[in-house]
């Protein structure tokens, strides 16, 4: 048994394509403006990673994801033709759709069984008060919040993996990954950390082609959280 289990997110414990598309059409329609939501939600998560990569590469110092968000908001915004349709106030509002992204329909309550045999935390790319924020909306029962903003990094670096384990006073070897990415399990492994795959193959659509399937000897490969529970 782990002494402790750390989450990826984003994809693996909440749906953020329907939860982010859902408030960017909301967000459209009460301004009487068209968009295709889904299409736009997808093309935000994509600014993501070129985001955090300027970071990890010492191009710019560490800023939140929150801040991050923001900025390619409005990357966007002009790239479908509304970068007039939404005023300051209005875009940090529109922000504010992943801090309220629904949790896959397994990820309460396997985590709140999995919270009754060790701790759970996320280990995120989202900021403390994303996370904190993103808990309350869903019910995620985390016992704490790990991950970025701890670090001053973005995953894959290993400093967020050691980071986390550090935070809990516990070795790599006591903690176990859990993410529906073999990428962030891999770089996990690599500091010492157990690992646990759960897919989620909708992720990113119905025609995802990637994370299908376990991409190595994962420690733990489960169906969902509940199957994760049932191992432990």
């Amino acid at each position: 048994m782990p002494h402790a289990l750390i989450f990826d997110v984003f994809g693996t414990v909440v749906d953020w394509r329907s939860g982010v598309a859902a408030a960017v059409a909301e967000a459209f329609a009460a301004k009487g403006a068209e968009v295709d939501a889904t299409a736009f939600a997808v093309a935000w998560r994509g600014e993501y990673q070129p985001a955090m990569e300027r970071v990890r590469s010492g191009g710019r110092s560490y800023t939140p994801l929150d801040k991050l968000h923001y900025e390619n908001l409005g990357i966007v915004l002009e790239r479908f033709g509304h970068a007039d349709t939404f005023d300051d106030q209005e875009r940090w509002a529109l922000n504010a759709a992943w801090e309220k992204l629904p949790p896959w329909p397994d990820s309460v309550p396997g985590l709140t069984r999995l919270k009754q045999k060790t701790i759970i935390a996320p280990c995120s790319n989202g900021s403390i008060a994303l996370m904190t924020r993103l808990a309350k909306f869903g019910g995620l029962p985390w016992d704490c919040i790990l991950g970025a903003d701890i670090a001053h990094d973005y995953k894959p670096e290993p400093v967020v993996y050691r980071a986390a384990c550090a935070a809990l006073r516990l070795p790599p070897e006591r903690v176990t990954m859990v993410a529906a990415h073999n990428d962030d399990l891999a770089a996990a492994r690599a500091e010492g950390l157990k690992t646990a795959f759960i897919p989620r193959p909708v992720e990113h659509g119905p025609g995802q082609t990637t994370d299908l399937e376990p991409a190595s000897d994962w420690d733990i490969v489960a169906a969902d959280m509940e199957d994760l529970a049932d191992r432990l």
